[in-house]
């Protein structure tokens, strides 16, 4: 289990995350961009949201940093763009911690299965804090 960071950009994480790759000697970042995700005829994807990145994760000094842009038309404040990140292989505790933080707090979305996992859920708790939870299938993206 890890509590990682999550730094979200408005519109330059792709090159944010070439930038700290390199800065940090990583290896090459994988990056999967919102128009990388399978449609869904309900929610159409806007054409200047299918560059952007969703997905991307360096490990810097052995911490796990993860960096996504926001969605257009999502609230976007320089210095509140950074969430915390629970990744466990046990579901029950991942259930309880949503559930425990959840209480007093806006969930953002209910914990459910993706296409990049099994469970994910996210959340701000009653501090302003943000949470996002994700089930550790043992793949690293």
């Amino acid at each position: 289990m890890s509590v990682d960071i999550y730094i979200n950009f408005n519109g330059n994480c792709r090159e944010a995350v070439e930038y700290y790759a390199q800065v940090f000697g990583t290896e090459k970042p994988r990056i999967m961009s919102f128009g990388d995700a399978p449609p869904n005829p309900e929610y159409p994807l806007p054409e200047e949201a299918k560059n952007l990145v969703m997905h991307s994760r360096l490990n810097i000094v052995g911490s796990n940093v993860m960096f996504s842009d926001v969605f257009p038309g999502m609230p976007f404040n320089a210095g509140n763009n950074i969430s915390l990140s629970i990744v466990h292989k046990n579901l029950d505790e991942l259930k309880s911690y949503f559930h425990g933080l959840k209480e007093g707090g806006t969930v953002r979305m209910e914990l459910q299965e993706t296409f990049w996992s099994k469970c994910y859920g996210s959340l701000i708790d009653k501090f302003g804090i943000e949470w996002q939870f994700n089930l550790d299938s043992g793949e690293t993206f």
